[in-house]
């Protein structure tokens, strides 16, 4: 299926599952790219959904705690979600390579262990890849990506090299890109440097025939657009024009949001802000190459902080928090003329929680981006306009029980409904005390909604407590590691979704395709 040919959220009611692909199962400590992504396609489209929403795919930086949103590169795929196994049945890797050192925890990812295992075996494959005869595909693979996989595997091998140090610290000739000093770089880290770049290959051939297999089933991917750049991070490094940086490439001003539901002081991001004048001083040539490359990769992107691209958080640098941050103004029209161009079918969504001012909401509107609605936020007042209301729905959206950033169903009910939510919430649904009982209802008054798409987590169709929450805003720690077990996997739920997919005229009739064959 191309992308030109995929149906917007916008187009026809249809409902989905959000599952990261680190949170699948797998004897490999995370999620991955093999069988169990192909198994999950498969109950998907039997239970005749439309969308698997997943989170970014980007590698996430060292001590980013495994957040996909803290990335060292806006274009680069994780390695840690590459299947080991399939590269086993390359040839790359020996069944005894396969063997994990120490039993790691079901539910929990436990990134050290994972990272020196799986990089230690990526390693090993690329090392084999290198010095084998069947080199054609990743030499087309290079070429094709260089755009960003030269500076990407350069980045990385230099930042080996610099352990424990920025970009910015490194010598003047490396961090001012001076030509000579990449030169001899390139040189000196040439076995690390292709070693990056033939895992990238593992990973974009992976998921190139992931998502072949999920648009040959009627089935499309829902992908995620971080808004910002970390400053450790490629692409700030190879094209630090087009940030706020001072004449050391430090950020002279970083990003965040002002305190909101999830943050009495606000949310203290620290990314480089976007030099928006250089950005269409250039005809906006980075933000159309980005969004070229997510629409590779996915079929529907949405963008994450949408009100960012129409006004923006600026934080004074060195703040301990971002509630002393200002407004700014950002080229929404004139970046939006850019990429329509480039794109005219631009299959996007709008991030549009939080602090919504009416400039957002015309800029969404305006462009018919659908927007977002999330449930839980219905009943913790009783303003009637409450945008989150039921009645409030707008059909241009999308809703959740909640997304990645909020607490599972059960967990909302356990640890957030108190008597006066449950009050309100029981204008719109029936009481049930039996917690799994009352999670299907919830579910069920998401799929009811006028919003055309519905989407519910793999979480709330196995009810499971807070201890499956993904991320917690605003903390460090304990967040992006949980996972699905072998059994969990199995009890997930697929006839309560079909059968309020039917219900709410969501369930998308089985395809008589023909599939490519998953791996085994």
């Amino acid at each position: 299926m191309h992308i030109e040919d995929a149906p917007s959220p916008s187009a026809a009611r249809a409902s989905g599952v959000l599952l990261p692909i680190f949170s699948l199962p797998s004897r490999f400590g995370i999620g991955d790219l093999g069988n169990s992504a192909y198994r999950f396609a498969d109950q998907l489209q039997a239970a005749g959904q439309r969308y698997w929403q997943v989170l970014p795919l980007n590698p996430p930086n060292a001590g980013a705690g495994g957040s996909p949103y803290d990335s060292c590169s806006n274009y680069a795929g994780n390695p840690l979600l590459i299947d080991l196994a399939t590269l086993a049945k390359s040839g790359l890797l020996t069944d005894d390579e396969l063997i994990l050192p120490h039993d790691l925890p079901a539910n929990r990812i436990d990134y050290e262990q994972v990272s020196r295992f799986k990089m230690a075996a990526l390693d090993k494959a690329a090392s084999r890849l290198a010095q084998s005869g069947g080199r054609n595909e990743f030499e087309d693979f290079r070429r094709q990506q260089q755009n960003w996989l030269d500076d990407y595997s350069l980045f990385m091998a230099l930042k080996a090299e610099f352990p424990g140090q920025s970009w910015t610290d490194w010598p003047a000739g490396l961090r001012d890109r001076d030509p000579a000093a990449l030169a001899d770089a390139r040189r000196r880290l040439a076995t690390e440097i292709e070693h990056r770049q033939i895992q990238q290959y593992f990973f974009f051939r992976q998921w190139r025939q992931l998502k072949n297999y999920c648009n040959e089933k009627g089935l499309l991917i829902f992908g995620d657009m971080p808004i910002y750049s970390n400053l450790e991070c490629a692409d700030v490094w190879a094209d630090s024009e087009i940030y706020q940086l001072d004449q050391d490439k430090r950020p002279t001003a970083v990003s965040g949001v002002p305190p909101d539901y999830f943050s009495p002081d606000g949310q203290l991001w620290n990314n480089p802000l976007y030099d928006w004048q250089e950005l269409e001083r250039r005809g906006f040539d980075w933000w159309i190459g980005r969004m070229g490359a997510l629409l590779a990769f996915f079929d529907i992107v949405r963008i994450d902080h949408f009100r960012g691209l129409v006004q923006y958080w600026e934080v004074p640098i060195h703040s301990e928090t971002a509630i002393h941050g200002s407004w700014r103004q950002a080229p929404t029209h004139e970046l939006f003329a850019a990429l329509k161009s480039a794109f005219p079918h631009l299959p996007v969504v709008a991030e549009d929680l939080g602090v919504i001012t009416p400039d957002v909401v015309q800029a969404r509107d305006h462009y018919e981006l659908p927007g977002m609605l999330v449930m839980q936020f219905a009943f913790f007042d009783d303003h009637a306009d409450n945008p989150y209301l039921p009645q409030n729905h707008r059909e241009n959206s999308v809703i959740y029980f909640g997304t990645h950033d909020n607490n599972t169903a059960r967990g909302w009910l356990e640890e957030d409904c108190d008597n006066a939510v449950k009050w309100r919430l029981c204008r719109h649904v029936s009481w049930a005390d039996e917690k799994t009982e009352m999670v299907s209802r919830l579910l069920e008054l998401v799929m009811s909604s006028r919003a055309r798409t519905a989407i519910v987590s793999v979480q709330d169709l196995l009810a499971l407590s807070s201890r499956a929450r993904i991320n917690v805003p605003g903390t460090i720690t304990g967040n992006w590691s949980w996972r699905l077990s072998d059994t969990e996997f199995k009890n997930i739920d697929w006839d309560l979704l079909a059968e309020l997919s039917r219900r709410s005229d969501r369930h998308i009739a089985a395809r008589n395709t023909l599939a490519p064959n998953p791996p085994n």
